[in-house]
């Protein structure tokens, strides 16, 4: 076992020594059906393993929906894909009572479980649906739980919800409020591929059908993964590095960068530096470390920050990008305490 390991002990200890010998594993068996996309890839794992959810931001074709169900098929998991549209009410999510006839002739109601009931949910498009319906669906990724009929029915764990939405079409649309944004862990970001990658996917899905996916974890691996990601231990330096990204992207504060007092409106709140803290000790781990380090704090900032910082008039009209921001961040941050 690597001796970077010996800090924790036992079952954790294990579990860190299987996430960290089966990364190429999974790595090789999403290779299979996916080119290319290592960050993003790396960021839906670490969300996973963290237990958070996570937002996926890409235009279409790019494979976000593949990408998602290959990955449950890697972690042996429910998937279920929920398409949502202007007319998709909040129980066709959720589920819905329907009137039963007995055996004696009774009737009673039932209730019918809805796709919510998996382990991952593809919520595709979610910024098609009304904001009754996308609520419906942050509230069982919150609670973990569905209420119908004045009964609680439990999520069974692990629960994962990954959401795309399509940045390309605002007409016709419902965009997430920035307060429900935060509720996502991850907001990630697949672009287009280079063009020898390009090239790859086209030559490889106009021939046979790709080789399936074999499955390399269960269900529940993947809470004890979620157990030993929280015993990973931190440097209060490091994670108060987290929290100084997420305190420096708020405007007219003691402190802030002059930049961020002109270009934001509205700046992360707490859940970013706590994202960036658990996602960095998902990646530690993903890595061989047990322990986190000022590179998987950099490495998060921009999924954790990108769906959590409010860009105001004036850095749309000079044409200043979410990400372009958010680096001049980290670059402000890491400065100062080299400084």
């Amino acid at each position: 076992m690597s001796s970077d390991l010996i800090s924790i002990e036992g079952e954790d200890a294990d579990v860190i020594e299987q996430i960290r010998q089966s990364r190429g594993a999974i790595e090789a068996e999403l290779a299979k059906v996916i080119v290319g996309q290592r960050d993003v890839i790396e960021q839906l794992l670490i969300c996973l393993m963290a237990g958070g959810h996570c937002l996926i931001t890409g235009a279409p074709g790019l494979a976000k929906t593949l990408l998602v169900r290959s990955v449950s098929e890697v972690f042996d998991l429910h998937f279920q894909r929920i398409q949502f549209t202007p007319d998709l009410m909040p129980s066709d999510i959720t589920g819905t009572e329907i009137l039963e006839e007995t055996e004696d002739g009774r009737r009673r109601m039932q209730f019918v479980k809805g796709p919510i009931f998996a382990n991952v949910i593809l919520a595709d498009e979610i910024n098609r649906t009304p904001p009754k319906t996308q609520a419906a669906l942050l509230e069982a990724m919150q609670e973990h739980q569905v209420t119908a009929g004045g009964k609680r029915f439990e999520l069974e764990p692990p629960f994962f919800v990954l959401a795309t939405q399509n940045p390309i079409e605002m007409e016709g649309t419902y965009p997430l409020p920035e307060a429900q944004l935060d509720r996502f862990m991850f907001n990630v970001l697949i672009d287009y591929l280079p063009p020898e990658q390009e090239l790859a996917v086209v030559m490889r899905t106009t021939a046979g059908r790709p080789e399936p996916i074999r499955s390399l974890f269960s269900g529940d691996d993947v809470r004890r993964f979620h157990r030993a990601v929280r015993e990973v231990p931190i440097a209060e330096e490091v994670a108060a590095t987290a929290v100084s990204l997420a305190a420096a992207s708020r405007p007219h504060r003691d402190g802030t960068p002059e930049f961020v007092n002109q270009w934001v409106s509205w700046g992360a709140g707490l859940r970013a530096a706590q994202t960036m803290v658990l996602g960095g000790k998902a990646r530690a781990l993903l890595y061989g470390r047990a322990h986190v380090t000022f590179e998987d704090v950099r490495a998060l900032a921009k999924p954790a920050l990108r769906h959590r910082i409010l860009l105001s008039y004036k850095a749309e009209a000079e044409g200043v990008a979410i990400d372009d921001l958010i680096d001049r961040l980290i670059a402000h941050v890491f400065q100062q305490r080299k400084g």
